[in-house]
């Protein structure tokens, strides 16, 4: 598979289109199960108000996995992702009720970069708060 998004049809300003990810503590749970990653204050909240946290918080990486999301879909390969990196700023607090939480991931592209290559520029945010800093996506275009 290869990137569906041509280098010459893309501008820098250029936006992806945004996407809502939902969480849920079922959520959190099946993704502890898939990553091995059982720390309590993911799943437990007795545990993690215990520890200082609000409430139970979304793994980490769970977090990077949904944002990135928006800048697969948009390009049509994973496989075009050269490289990725974050910083957690604030965590998603999940709270037990059917509702859970957000992730709403927005992204544009910051520059244009050699070898059919472009700098994607993302915005992660949770209950009005900014999840994810230094969010870039370097991604192969066809």
């Amino acid at each position: 598979m290869t990137a569906k998004i041509s280098y010459g049809d893309v501008e820098v300003g250029t936006e992806l289109p945004p996407q809502s990810f939902p969480v849920t503590r079922a959520t959190l749970v099946r993704y502890a199960g898939a990553s091995g990653d059982f720390n309590p204050i993911h799943w437990n909240e007795k545990f993690a108000v215990e520890v200082g946290l609000p409430d139970v918080i979304a793994h980490g990486m769970f977090t990077m996995a949904e944002a990135i999301r928006v800048v697969t879909d948009w390009v049509g390969d994973p496989g075009a992702i050269v490289e990725y990196g974050v910083r957690f700023t604030k965590p998603v607090i999940v709270p037990n009720d059917d509702q859970g939480a957000t992730i709403e991931v927005s992204a544009k592209v910051a520059e244009k970069l050699d070898g059919n290559r472009v700098r994607v520029d993302l915005l992660a945010r949770s209950a009005g708060l900014k999840v994810l800093g230094m969010s870039r996506a370097v991604v192969q275009l066809a």
